[in-house]
């Protein structure tokens, strides 16, 4: 579907899925860069069911992994400029300060090895690319922690988060309007450059959680417990803070903190009373 925005009038869209795209197939995207002569590629799709990657190895492979090995192929190919979203979870958490672009890369999960297969095939396609690893993703569409959160909220008397996972939710209209910066700027990326981008802050879940019961109004408890009381199958980094100097200097971007992202998400899913 070509789209055409308000705010980005100097760029004609071009919105696909697996339904008309599928990417872990090489020539189906070789076949819809001869049919449409993109000069970007933003890569959004992943993989991301994070405990079920653990028995789904394959799958999670073929998307997070293999695609994104096709993508940058082709990219480096027909010179097209790569965007790709890629996650914290290639961090094992086991650092005391926010984590650096440069920082050693030890993914403890099945979703964060193959979310780095990936970006290591990137990185050895030779495109031109900006990887951008986030965290905490969430916004008013498909499934996410605040939209779970809310929701809970309205049946559950009391709820139990875990609070000694820490990291920066991160609102996807935010991380959107960030990617559009780089596009608009990416005569700066010569070779595959890595950013890091969140939101402003640092918070647990926990936290997190508290917060979206003081927004939406709602009277469930939220309490806060360790997370060897609520194991899954797929462990998760502990400390998760990303250091985004490189991205705000790089691009001249300003970051909200995510409180106030939060609020406008509640507004947008129409739960705000603030």
């Amino acid at each position: 579907m070509r789209f055409i925005s308000d705010n980005f009038p100097q760029h004609n869209f071009i919105f696909t899925d697996i339904d008309k795209l599928d990417i872990r197939s090489y020539d189906q995207i070789s076949s819809f860069v001869s049919n449409n002569y993109p000069h970007v590629f933003i890569n959004c799709a992943a993989y991301t069911a994070v405990d079920k990657a653990e028995g789904d190895k394959k799958a999670a492979k073929d998307l997070n992994a293999n695609a994104v090995d096709n993508m940058a192929k082709i990219a480096a190919e027909h010179n097209i400029f790569l965007v790709h979203v890629s996650t914290d979870y290639i961090y094992d958490g086991k650092q005391n300060r926010p984590y650096r672009e440069t920082d050693n890369v030890h993914p403890i999960s099945m979703y964060g090895r193959t979310k780095w297969k990936g970006e290591v095939a990137i990185m050895k396609s030779l495109c031109r690319a900006a990887i951008i690893r986030t965290s905490w993703l969430y916004s008013e569409y498909g499934t996410n922690f605040v939209k779970t959160m809310f929701q809970l909220g309205a049946t559950e008397n009391e709820l139990k988060i875990v609070f000694d996972q820490i990291g920066t939710p991160t609102y996807a209209r935010d991380l959107a309007k960030a990617i559009m910066q780089i596009v608009n700027q990416m005569e700066k990326v010569k070779t595959v450059e890595v950013f890091h981008y969140s939101n402003e802050g640092i918070a647990s879940w926990y936290d997190v959680a508290v917060e979206i019961m003081q927004q939406g109004k709602r009277k469930c408890k939220v309490l806060p417990i360790l997370t060897q009381q609520y194991p899954t199958p797929a462990k998760r980094p502990l400390y998760a803070v990303l250091d985004k100097q490189k991205i705000k200097q790089t691009f001249d971007i300003e970051i909200p903190h995510w409180r106030d992202s939060l609020k406008q998400c509640m507004v947008y899913l129409g739960t705000s009373h603030i």
